[in-house]
């Protein structure tokens, strides 16, 4: 195992979430003490903790018991008790006095879970701990349930993908043999176990449930694998007739052990994307700092055209996204630059998913070379546009990682006005974006300094409010029109005639010369600054 920075007690809670761990009560020093283990208190054996170490206190409740712990289990960097619970200035002063954390563990969650999901966290996907356990993998776990029931096992996750299988899977019927095969039950196997309510009734309960579909020749016993309320996956057994209580039990056991799997395995996944986003974050940050933690995601650098930043995010076409979705979508944009470039990375940095791309062509001050990095992007929007609508701004190419985060940055302001345009589906680079970012960057100044429009625009604006009138629009067509009438009119769907009146009113009434450049200018910027807005007296000035 390498020896890596321990993460501090303040990653372990943020990584968690406070749904299941919460501060109680912090130290003077705050929660960046570094954890090192993870022990489980034991009353009737002496108390010997190591510096950094998360006691876990099973059974300890009560303000009085809790303060004595505290105290006792100095120099540990916290102690865990069960929720609820109260603190009181007695326990502020013993944490202040011993420098021990209290920390409240959700009171539905399992001490085995917690400690299994620790554990994962603090080896940050390296070797089991070999005191744990647990199998190596779930495929030793599978064949475990194999031998101890006597029959052919698989372990499937909530989509009925296949996540692991034992041995003898050709005893079965031809339905397991070819979920095996596909890694995936058989879409039409999945539709009859749903109309059956098979999936329902195992969500329901904690027991085995023998499932018998004559007509396809299928006899199974299966058990939800849960933890609390959340259903993780569910064992699937090949049994001809339903078990009996010793094998049941044995079976209920089994999945106990296999929703600890699938905890540790979640969160050692968790905590490796998160340390990718960090290191990933360092790298755009740009600096002295870049170079050394590129090297660590294998970044590479000093390539002939540069690197590039590519910002993606999934178009909010009515789909609530959830945090899945996203890092699904990441993966899929990771593994397409990675067929480029090997030495690229991505990650999810908040609501985007950022990628790093190394250009081996070209020079990074050359046009073509930023062309070719949107290229990427908008094929990878083309083979993944039918699962996700999305839009790509792309930066343009800096020299080295140091510079990147001018790079960065292009690749957000092209991403916004993109999302401003709200394509559901598009790919663009800065240098084609430039003047449209320096108008929104304009518009976020007028807003931080409170400008207000002014002159003949704003004269317009309150005459289409108080008179429920289109003056407004009917600019902002003959101008994007070039003045060209018939055009103007036929994007407001009125007669040519009709718009010659309107624009006619609009001089009268806001005393607008447009044969000045630089009164048609003023306006122009206005319209995009500050859109089609209402007026003072509409906004209660």
């Amino acid at each position: 195992m390498t020896n890596r920075p321990h993460p501090s007690l303040r990653r372990i809670v943020e990584d968690l979430g406070s749904t299941v761990l919460d501060v109680v009560v912090a130290p003077p020093g705050d929660l960046e003490a570094a954890i090192t283990g993870v022990h489980i208190y034991d009353p009737l054996d002496e108390l010997r903790v190591s510096p950094g170490t998360l006691l876990l206190a099973l059974g300890v409740e009560g303000g009085e018991r809790i303060r004595a712990l505290t105290r006792a289990a100095a120099p540990a960097a916290a102690l865990v008790v069960k929720q609820p619970v109260e603190p009181d200035e007695s326990m502020r002063q013993a944490v202040a006095d011993s420098g021990v954390a209290v920390l409240g563990l959700a009171r539905a969650a399992s001490w085995a879970q917690i400690a299994a999901m620790l554990r994962a966290l603090l080896s940050e996907g390296d070797v089991a701990d070999p005191d744990d356990g647990l199998p190596g993998d779930l495929f030793v776990l599978a064949n475990a349930i194999c031998a101890l029931l006597d029959a052919p096992v698989t372990i499937e996750d909530r989509a009925s993908r296949i996540l692991a299988h034992s041995g003898r899977q050709e005893e079965a019927d031809p339905s397991r043999v070819a979920t095996v095969l596909d890694r995936q039950v058989p879409e039409r196997i999945r539709r009859i176990l749903h109309e059956h309510g098979v999936f329902r009734q195992l969500d329901q309960r904690r027991e085995p449930l023998f499932v018998h579909l004559e007509e396809e020749g299928i006899r199974r016993t299966a058990i939800a694998v849960r933890s609390g309320d959340e259903i993780l996956g569910s064992i699937w057994v090949a049994s001809p007739e339903p078990l009996d209580s010793q094998r049941a039990s044995a079976l209920t056991d089994a999945a106990k052990i296999v929703a600890l799997r699938l905890l540790r395995e979640r969160a050692g996944a968790d905590t490796r994307r998160r340390l990718r986003a960090d290191l990933l974050s360092t790298v755009l940050e740009g600096g002295p700092g870049a170079p050394g933690a590129a090297a660590r995601l294998g970044i590479a650098d000093g390539e002939p055209g540069g690197v590039c930043v590519l910002a993606a995010q999934l178009a909010d076409d009515g789909t609530a996204h959830t945090d899945a979705d996203r890092q699904r979508f990441c993966d899929a944009l990771a593994l397409h630059v990675g067929a480029i470039h090997p030495r690229s990375a991505a990650a999810v940095i908040g609501t985007v998913a950022y990628a790093v791309l190394p250009l081996p062509q070209g020079r990074p001050d050359d046009e073509g070379t930023e062309r070719r990095a949107v290229r990427v992007a908008a094929n990878f929007l083309a083979r993944i546009g039918v699962r996700y609508a999305a839009r790509i701004g792309v930066g343009r190419p800096a020299a080295t990682l140091a510079r990147v985060a001018r790079s960065r940055a292009d690749a957000d302001r092209a991403l916004r006005v993109l999302t401003s345009h709200q394509d559901p589906n598009a790919a663009a680079g800065y240098t084609e974006l430039h003047i449209e970012s320096l108008l929104l960057q304009l518009g976020d100044l007028a807003t931080i300094q409170e400008h207000q429009p002014v002159g003949p625009y704003r004269t317009l604006l309150a005459y289409d409010s108080e008179h429920n009138s289109d003056l407004v629009a009917t600019l902002s067509a003959y101008l994007d029109a070039l003045g060209d009438v018939p055009t103007a009119a036929a994007r407001m769907h009125v007669h040519a005639n009709t718009f010659r009146y309107r624009l006619k009113r609009v001089l009268e009434i806001s005393g607008l010369d447009l044969d000045d450049p630089r009164q048609r200018l003023g306006v122009m910027l206005q319209i995009r600054i500050f859109g089609p807005r209402r007026s003072d007296r509409e906004e209660g000035r």
